[in-house]
């Protein structure tokens, strides 16, 4: 059995396929691409396959992560052109190598967004200010109900600037098995602070890394 990981992109239309669906649309895929897949045994055999972090509904992405397993060994470009060839609309790999660290390594995710609104000096100075509390407290949905929750020092601002009409950010939260934190408690919390209206657009997944600023590979 060879341990393969993929790592390919999620954009334009693509990103309106939920984590549900996304599922099933790599289980046909998988069946069209003719690869030797490894399947589960038991009963009721299937393809074994694993995403390593969700991704929201309605978020691009260029670096989402697959692992599956092949029963024989392949050139690494033979498995990408295979897939890409049979893969929908919007998705692409990028590459394809063997699995080195273990899903649990990963601790963070960055992100990049634009915010825009009618008075952009007034949407940055915004931003700024909520950046400079000593709290950003936010509503959180867990297992257990709502939770308010500190983000503030979770929040890592790797970029920020107006360019335009527009505020660009990006910023890095947890991720992985434990806590998963995405932009939009920023944004809500933008929202709440700020009062005025404003759009959020051009969400993306940008990197996923481990620690010490390891990228997750």
């Amino acid at each position: 059995m060879i341990r393969v990981r993929a790592t390919f992109e999620k954009c334009g239309r693509a990103k309106y396929i939920s984590h549900l669906d996304l599922n099933r649309c790599m289980l046909r895929t998988f069946r069209r691409s003719g690869l030797p897949i490894w399947y589960t045994e038991g009963f009721n055999p299937h393809p074994y396959y694993s995403f390593a972090l969700a991704l929201s509904l309605g978020f691009e992405s260029s670096c989402e992560i697959l692992d599956f397993n092949l029963n024989e060994e392949m050139p690494f470009d033979e498995i990408r052109d295979r897939l890409n060839a049979v893969m929908p609309e919007g998705m692409k790999i990028i590459k394809v190598a063997e699995q080195k660290q273990k899903i649990t390594a990963i601790t963070e995710a960055e992100y990049s967004f634009s915010l825009t609104a009618a008075d952009t000096d007034r949407l940055f100075s915004n931003v700024e200010a909520l950046l400079a509390q000593p709290e950003i407290l936010i509503d959180k949905k867990t297992k257990k109900g709502i939770k308010t929750v500190d983000i503030k020092p979770s929040i890592k601002v790797m970029g920020c600037e107006k360019t335009g009409n527009s505020v660009d950010m990006a910023i890095r939260l947890p991720a992985g098995t434990q806590t998963n934190f995405n932009p939009t408690l920023f944004i809500d919390a933008l929202r709440n602070m700020a009062g005025e209206p404003f759009e959020a657009e051009k969400i993306r997944r940008t990197g996923i890394f481990c620690e010490n600023n390891e990228i997750f590979s």
